[in-house]
């Protein structure tokens, strides 16, 4: 996500480098660099224009700050640009003063329309608010029983009167069952096209009137780039809609949706697909966005996506097993199938400030490592998960597993090793004292060990003969 853009838009913070200050000379590089930049990103040529021309003018009208240096400054007034453009504050979803919530779903065939509309009935439902599904689509093969399934994985009911109904009785009778069973928010899937044409768009019309709803959301490919801002105005324009959903985000490095769709539109981006999954919609926050644009991270976000997955209260029994060093093998794969749960490591690791940079290849590394270590963990005895110190004075354990995990059993020696090696730096922690960081410097296949850091022993650290697999590689 925004990985090509964030590339193209750290060389204009290069330009100021070394600049006492910025002036209408030295900046004009950079600001060139920023055009270049979101043009490469698929962003309206227009919003592109107004960019800059608002970006030139703060930031030649910016007071000299003490100790702050020009690049910096500079990256903070087009942070907070991004903000301004993508909408400043989040705009929630709607809710009514009386039950039912009505949220109208519409878009094109192929934008994942469907599948948004079951990632949102999920997203309410964390919230404790009951929702109802309904399936107007009569037209695309499937379409109602692709609602069903998706509404049975999430636990949601959907109510559908079949492919011969009319679409619009079959969204009055959907609110009206709504209305009865006192469901919080009833939200209304409707038929896509390949292309906008009248009769879809009269459908839509005739639907909502019907209906009278609070959201009317379109569903749009991200992918599709500034073409997504351009389709959100059409509909806006013939139908009124209250906001967008932008779907596969997670696939476009480029970004050019996310910074159009508000201002060639004038609608905000309620929600944003992240992935595949029916756990991967999120609200659409416009300053966590631009954190990440520009390769800050977005840690607030990450913090929600953990509070979901974590039980306080075992959270805090693994936090003691750890400084008491009886964290063990079955606990440390419990917390990896958490870490699954929460998204991909790629798209988690982004949303920790400075870790934007690690490359696809490190990714995959750190990938392919945590599935090295479920199998080899998996292929242990639960004696054997229980207590680590079985297989480090056992070679013929480390054998076995190794066979049956399908890995060299140097591998399976590392990681007992490394899990050693943590538990321990984990309990001087709980004793209060300052611990090794054992193969830390190694993670994600990079970087060199912490200068000042002393080993177990508490003498100095040795330059290593050769380079080990750190705990970070797995």
């Amino acid at each position: 996500m925004f990985d090509l853009l964030a590339e193209s838009l750290e060389g204009a913070w290069k330009k100021l480098r070394g600049q006492d200050k910025i002036s209408s000379n030295n900046i004009q590089d950079a600001l060139q660099t920023v055009r270049r930049a979101l043009l490469s990103a698929d962003v309206n040529l227009q919003v592109v224009k107004d960019f800059v021309a608002a970006v030139e003018t703060k930031a030649l009208g910016a007071e000299v700050i003490s100790g702050v240096k020009p690049d910096q400054q500079f990256i903070k007034i087009v942070y907070d640009e991004l903000v301004q453009v993508m909408g400043e504050t989040n705009a929630p979803l709607a809710q009514a003063d009386s039950k039912p919530t009505i949220v109208l779903m519409a878009g094109l065939q192929g934008t994942g329309k469907t599948t948004a509309t079951a990632k949102l009935a999920l997203h309410l439902r964390k919230q404790d608010r009951s929702t109802l599904l309904v399936a107007t689509d009569v037209y695309r093969p499937a379409a109602i029983d692709q609602l069903i399934t998706l509404g049975q994985q999430i636990n949601v009911p959907v109510f559908s009167l079949g492919t011969d109904a009319d679409p619009v009785e079959i969204a009055r009778q959907g609110v009206a069952q709504a209305l009865a069973t006192g469901v919080d928010t009833v939200i209304i899937d409707t038929a896509g096209r390949l292309q906008i044409d009248a009769a879809m768009m009269a459908e839509l019309a005739q639907i909502k009137a019907t209906i009278q709803p609070h959201e009317t959301l379109l569903v749009v490919d991200a992918m599709t780039g500034q073409e997504a801002a351009n389709l959100t105005r059409t509909f806006h324009d013939e139908i009124g809609i209250t906001g967008a959903i932008l779907t596969k985000l997670d696939g476009d490095s480029r970004g050019g949706a996310a910074l159009s769709v508000r201002q060639i539109s004038g609608q905000p981006i309620k929600f944003v697909g992240v992935g595949e999954k029916v756990e991967a919609l999120q609200p659409f926050y416009p300053d966590r966005m631009a954190s990440r644009i520009l390769g800050m991270g977005d840690v607030l976000t990450l913090v929600e996506k953990a509070q979901e997955e974590i039980d306080l209260g075992d959270a805090e029994k693994m936090q003691e097993k750890m400084l008491k060093a009886q964290f063990d093998f079955t606990d440390f794969l419990k917390q990896m199938r958490l870490l699954k749960n929460m998204g991909s490591l790629g798209g988690l690791l982004k949303m920790i400030p400075g870790m934007g940079k690690i490359s696809g290849e490190q990714l995959q590394k750190g990938e392919t490592q945590l599935k090295k270590a479920e199998i080899m963990i998996n292929s242990m005895t639960p004696e054997e998960r229980q207590n680590p110190d079985l297989l480090s004075s056992s070679p013929s354990r480390r054998r076995r597993i190794a066979k049956g995990s399908s890995v060299a059993e140097r591998e399976v020696s590392d990681l007992v090793s490394q899990f050693t090696k943590m538990r321990t730096m984990m309990q001087q922690m709980g004793q209060g004292q300052m611990p090794s960081f054992p193969g830390m410097g190694d993670m994600f296949g990079g970087g060199r060990p912490q200068p000042g850091m002393r080993n177990q022993g508490g003498g100095s650290r040795k330059k290593p003969k050769g380079k080990k697999k750190g705990f970070g590689d797995l």
